[in-house]
């Protein structure tokens, strides 16, 4: 088990995005990743939504809302990639929208270069008296 939190849950869900690029390599369109992913988080059997619908809220006041790609274990945000490069936009998007949900960790998954690339994010702002996202239900 890894030594930062939740760190078991992410290094099962880079697992399955390795087993997801060393299956079909990169070139594709972000939506074959993001279902090629799905299969294997069903086959984990981890809690997960695709496409989650999350509200963001400034001033206690919802403002709008954003879909993550992936929502896991009710704890972790996945935002998924394929792209060449990741640039650095990219980077504070993924850190973004953790503070806009309130999040604590989130991972930025890139199928889209030669090599998988994955970073994981730690929101320094969480404040764990405030929940405002929903959690799904049920395991999809």
């Amino acid at each position: 088990m890894a030594d930062f939190k939740f760190g078991d849950i992410t290094e099962r869900i880079i697992g399955a995005a390795f087993r997801v690029h060393t299956a079909l390599g990169c070139g594709f369109q972000e939506v074959i990743h993001q279902r090629e992913l799905e299969l294997e988080l069903k086959a984990m059997q981890m809690a997960y939504a695709r496409e989650f619908e999350m509200p963001i809220f400034y001033m206690d006041q919802e403002i709008g809302r954003r879909r993550v790609d992936f929502f896991i274990e009710n704890k972790i945000s996945v935002e998924l990639k394929a792209l060449t490069k990741l640039e650095d936009v990219h980077m504070a998007q993924a850190i973004n929208y953790l503070e806009a949900y309130n999040l604590e960790i989130g991972l930025l998954i890139n199928f889209g270069s030669k090599r998988l690339e994955f970073h994981r994010f730690t929101n320094k702002k969480q404040d764990p008296a405030v929940f405002h996202h929903p959690t799904p239900s049920h395991k999809s």
